[in-house]
């Protein structure tokens, strides 16, 4: 309660601090309401693993409610609640205990966004934003195109994408600005109240708090954008990140990880020329473990990975439809069983479905820090992806895309999940489909299906995997 407090204060100091004179302030407001319909079919171990892990089948209700208090027009105050209860259809239920197949997991409410935004402080070419926010949705608030942050609470789904940051943006000129940027996010949320009618102990919860990462981490960011030429931008960037010691508790084990301290250094580069487009990011990694946890793995280990993308877009104009094509290669190292240290690539804050839903969870069990399963953590692979966007009315949209993954190393799993995988590199085939719709200006829908042929990288009697979500969403 007395951080909640501390904050509020900061916030509210901050807001008369930045601006030293108001107009008359004027309030905006809405809300949304998500829901959504998840089936998994042999994901998660591909129906390897003894025992099987259950298909899973649940409904996901999102209720999003927002005010923001305009100061003047540049200086703002954004408040979000959320909370997201699950009705859990299939075998997998939420309760550490009982018998029911079908069960309510009420899940926590939360403050999803608070934060005070203020441009051209004191008349100056800088902009501040401080506080609960999202790096997602809006090309001002992105970094590139979510490679290394875009989820900063990635283990409850997509309920919440916050970061707990305070961001400076300097605008050199008209061509060139920077961001500074401090990140405190935490394994559960500490700095705000939540609230939940229903208290369990499960999958997903500990004390009573859903999980949020896998660790409290610390993170300072300096991020350039320049426009060398018109149709050129390059964003270079270093980002120093701390994770800290300590994980998620499963089962009767708690996970044990030292600290981790690493570095970032890469740029994101996109040409555009209509009909064309292409881009590029590449990151290098390297940092080390703390080495006083001597019954860890990983004490004292070196960590040091890369990992990049690149892509090349044609956009069909005066065609039917449309379409847009796009060819994508990933690259995302792995970890050498034959050294002392650590290669995998860390995808730091960007733990979330960036490619695909499917192959993100059927990681779960091949990231696994010590009893401390971790999803979507895209490493060890090389992804060769083609796809194609079509319009199908002004309302109705259609991509398709077929994805061929690849492992740089051979699994390394802890024992309990060895029968999971083979001695081979190819991750498998995995097409996917996405039809989205707007009804009107309140109301928009889509369905998702994604298809997995596992290879040899994982055992021979591995089961076709298959994901599928509709989605509707109301909002006003």
């Amino acid at each position: 309660m007395k951080k909640c407090i501390v904050i509020t204060l900061l916030l509210i100091v901050s807001l008369f601090f930045v601006s030293d004179s108001f107009a008359e302030v004027t309030f905006d407001y809405g809300a949304s309401l998500r829901v959504r319909q998840e089936i998994w079919d042999n994901l998660l171990d591909l129906k390897t693993l003894n025992p099987v892990t259950p298909d899973i089948n649940f409904l996901r209700f999102k209720l999003s409610l927002w005010g923001s208090a305009n100061y003047n027009k540049d200086t703002s105050l954004f408040l979000k609640l959320t909370a997201e209860p699950y009705i859990w259809i299939g075998p997998l239920k939420p309760k550490s205990s009982g018998t029911e197949t079908t069960s309510l997991d009420e899940n926590e409410g939360v403050i999803d966004n608070l934060y005070i935004k203020a441009n051209k402080v004191f008349g100056l070419p800088v902009d501040l934003k401080i506080g609960r926010q999202d790096f997602w949705g809006s090309s001002e608030d992105m970094y590139g195109e979510g490679f290394l942050f875009s989820d900063g609470t990635p283990q409850d789904g997509s309920r919440t994408f916050y970061f707990n940051a305070a961001r400076i943006r300097w605008h050199i000129n008209e061509k060139n600005k920077v961001d500074f940027v401090y990140i405190s996010n935490q394994f559960q949320d500490k700095y705000l109240p939540t609230w939940r009618t229903q208290i369990e102990n499960g999958l997903t919860y500990y004390d009573g708090k859903k999980y949020l990462d896998t660790s409290d981490s610390q993170a300072f960011v300096i991020y350039g954008r320049t426009k060398p030429i018109d149709n050129l931008d390059l964003e270079p960037y270093y980002i120093w990140k701390k994770e800290e010691e300590g994980a998620i508790p499963l089962y009767s084990a708690p996970a044990v990880i030292p600290e981790l301290v690493l570095n970032t250094v890469g740029a994101r580069a996109v040409y555009t020329s209509a009909p064309w487009t292409f881009g590029g990011e590449f990151a290098y990694q390297f940092g080390e473990y703390d080495g006083h946890k001597g019954t860890s793995q990983y004490a004292g280990q070196d960590r040091k990975g890369y990992g990049g993308y690149i892509f090349g877009k044609y956009k069909f104009a005066d065609v039917k439809f449309k379409p847009e094509l796009e060819l994508r290669y990933v690259y995302l190292s792995g970890d050498d069983p034959d050294t002392s240290k650590n290669e995998d690539f860390d995808p730091l804050y960007s733990r979330q479905p960036y490619w695909n839903e499917l192959l993100g969870y059927v990681m779960i069990n091949e990231f696994i820090r010590e009893a401390a399963k971790i999803a979507f953590y895209w490493s060890n692979s090389q992804l060769f992806m083609a796809k194609v966007k079509m319009a199908l009315t002004p309302d109705t949209s259609l991509s398709l895309s077929y994805q061929y993954w690849m492992a740089n190393e051979v699994a390394q799993p802890i024992p309990s999940r060895a029968a999971m995988f083979g001695k081979g590199d190819e991750r498998g085939h995995l097409p996917t489909i996405f039809l989205t719709h707007k009804f009107n200006k309140n109301i928009d829908a889509f369905l998702q299906y994604e298809y997995f042929v596992p290879g040899d990288f994982y055992a021979d009697k591995a089961k076709n995997g298959q994901f599928l979500r509709w989605q509707i969403q109301f909002k006003i």
